[in-house]
């Protein structure tokens, strides 16, 4: 997946840094109405050139650490609010880490050395260095979340930055700690004790409404194409007929792309239509008493001499007689 999701405080919080988010979209060559869309996507490169004209149009060396800073809650999206009440700044970190695989082809980890642990942030389909204002939002945003979560001050022991030196003050003075320029690579490093300290802000029970329902966004993510579709359909069909223009929208890419996608992995969007009709079929004639008037509804067909035929063509026999053959076989293995 080579799709970044935008945040959707980020325009609001550019005003609020007098920055102008149309600006900001033309200086980085991307589409005027990008923050107006519902769900704001883009591409690795897309998502590089929008961070690399936050920090050309702003002039402010600073402004990925004011971005990542933000502590309003209001403007935290479900997987912040997990992280932020979890157990502990590694709990928090390691969520970041998971749930990450929704919204971009990023990977977070921590790296322990003896009492060290070293946060690193690594951008999987990058073709080019990350800009540095974004490592400065992503540094900034575990240092925010950590010191929310504790109710201190958490300092880490160094920041690393690849970089050459520049604001060294500047960096010191809002991290706390020292900043080494020309590193091997960029880390943001804390001691194990500090990684490991509560958060007061631990709510298991809110955690126990939001995981269940990110753990299963993350489960479909990981679905192939063929799957997403055919799940998507099943939802759909009920009194229509779906076409593939409605699945990419849901899918949140073009119907071009779409059946591109799926004819590379050797089906058609007609195909998986037929699939899914017919496993829904056969769910309803188990495990329900429908008429075939009201199961040819929930199957999207015009009328029920329309699902008689297509059962037909799909089983050799009508409904009604693959019903009956199933119960009695049912009755039998009993």
């Amino acid at each position: 997946m080579n799709r970044f999701k935008v945040a959707s405080w980020l325009p609001k919080r550019l005003e609020e840094l007098g920055v102008s988010p149309a600006v900001v979209l033309r200086h980085a060559g991307l589409t005027i109405g990008l923050f107006h869309q519902e769900k704001m996507l883009v591409s690795t490169e897309e998502f590089f050139a929008l961070w690399r004209s936050i920090s050309e149009v702003s002039n402010d060396p600073l402004i990925g650490l004011k971005l990542g800073s933000e502590q309003r809650i209001e403007r935290y999206d479900p997987i912040s609010i997990a992280v932020l009440h979890t157990r502990s700044l590694r709990d928090a970190v390691e969520r970041m880490a998971r749930y990450k695989q929704l919204t971009c082809p990023e990977k977070i980890q921590i790296i322990e050395q003896r009492q060290e642990c070293a946060v690193q942030f690594k951008w999987l389909l990058a073709k080019e260095s990350e800009p540095s204002v974004l490592i400065d939002l992503c540094f900034s945003r575990v240092v925010a979340i950590g010191r929310q979560g504790t109710g201190a001050v958490l300092t880490p022991i160094r920041i690393e930055f690849e970089r050459s030196a520049a604001h060294r003050d500047a960096y010191v003075s809002h991290f706390g700690c020292p900043v080494k320029f020309k590193a091997r690579q960029n880390s943001l490093v804390f001691t194990r004790q500090d990684m490991d300290r509560p958060f007061v802000t631990h709510n298991p029970e809110l955690l126990g409404m939001l995981v269940p329902q990110l753990d299963a966004e993350l489960e479909l993510s990981k679905q192939t194409i063929r799957e997403q579709v055919k799940g998507m359909l099943k939802r759909l069909v009920a009194g229509q007929r779906p076409a593939i223009e409605d699945l990419a929208r849901e899918l949140n890419m073009s119907a071009r792309t779409l059946q591109r996608r799926l004819a590379n992995d050797g089906v058609s969007f007609q195909q998986l239509l037929e699939e899914a009709r017919r496993e829904l079929a056969h769910h309803y004639l188990l495990h329900s008493s429908l008429e075939l008037t009201e199961a040819a509804y929930l199957l999207g067909f015009e009328n029920s001499n329309s699902f008689f035929r297509a059962f037909q063509n799909w089983e050799g026999v009508s409904p009604t007689k693959w019903r009956a053959n199933m119960q009695h076989q049912s009755r039998r293995n009993g």
